[in-house]
């Protein structure tokens, strides 16, 4: 029986820095990598200056303190009681945010995407995936009987070539998978050197934005796709039919290089794997921040090290 999954012609690899990638996985699960100094140091902040009271948790302490949660799988309340015996028995003098703060300062949490430095221009990759929320539709499911409806949000991210998560979204499920991806391109700075994607983004926007950027599209077009005549994006789109026409779809992911688009579905995959396949909090605005807090802390994973693929077979 042939195998869709893996065909013949797929390429095999092999880790060739299994020693190395394997301590990579050992310090991920380090509490203290987790728990930087920089948020040690400015556990409780400053005054404000303001009149009212004062807040007694920094943004690092909130970050860190999720971040755990996150990697650990904890609901808030087994959060507070996991990062105060973490406290202590690092012997510092500092208070655990309790769940009702993490929950409350959750939803307007100021998230930077951790980055590694990257020379030269991005080979964008882009793609989404659904994330399951708790809803109203399956509550009202449970106890009034009947189907429900399915509640989910949509995760948007774009990775470089290395797999490190450069852009992210996450909107509902019924936005559109280019005009996301328009936004996430703007969010970015630099040039872009090629853009990658599967046929849900095959739009002239899209062209347009990336040739803007002095990068090239890949992105296979529906197969009932025609030439059309007009401006340069129109064109490169035609290019593409045209190869398409002349040596076949396989071949001509072969020669483009869309395996790359693989990169985005390996992210995740790794997203998934460690953090579930559904959003753990409620609030739309801490949704948004959950989502960004789980991707900057894949790509701190990514950095302590990542397997070196050898290629074995053709």
């Amino acid at each position: 029986m042939k195998s869709k999954v893996h065909p013949k012609f797929k390429i095999k690899y092999r880790v060739g820095n299994w020693s190395d990638y394997d301590q990579s996985l050992v310090k991920r699960g380090d509490i203290t990598l987790w728990i930087s100094e920089e948020a040690i140091d400015t556990w409780i902040p400053s005054s404000s200056g303001r009149r009212g009271g004062q807040r007694k948790f920094s943004d690092h302490a909130i970050e860190a303190a999720l971040a755990l949660r996150l990697v650990f799988q904890l609901p808030l309340r087994q959060t507070e009681g996991f990062l105060r015996s973490v406290l202590a028995l690092m012997g510092l003098d500092v208070d655990a945010p309790d769940h009702t703060t993490l929950s409350r300062r959750s939803q307007h949490l100021e998230i930077d995407l951790h980055s590694v430095a990257t020379a030269g221009p991005i080979h964008l990759i882009v793609d989404s995936t659904e994330l399951s929320i708790v809803g109203e539709g399956e509550w009202a499911a449970v106890k009034h009987g009947g189907r429900g409806k399915r509640g989910w949000r949509k995760l948007h991210i774009g990775v470089d070539d290395s797999g490190l998560i450069v852009a992210q979204m996450l909107t509902e499920r019924n936005d559109d998978d280019a005009k996301s991806a328009l936004k996430m391109l703007g969010s970015l700075k630099g040039k872009i050197s090629s853009f990658t994607a599967d046929a849900a983004y095959d739009t002239i926007a899209i062209y347009k934005a990336v040739k803007a950027r002095g990068g090239r599209v890949i992105i296979p077009p529906i197969r009932t796709a025609v030439i059309s005549r007009g401006d340069p994006p129109s064109a490169a789109r035609g290019n593409t039919v045209k190869r398409i026409n002349e040596i076949g779809r396989r071949l001509w992911k072969k020669e483009s290089g869309y395996h790359r688009q693989g990169r985005a579905e390996n992210a995740f995959f790794r997203y998934k794997q460690i953090f579930g396949p559904r959003l753990h909090a409620r609030n739309p605005l801490a949704q948004a921040v959950e989502a960004k807090l789980a991707c900057s802390i894949l790509n701190r994973m990514t950095g302590l090290g990542r397997p070196e693929s050898i290629k074995i077979c053709l």
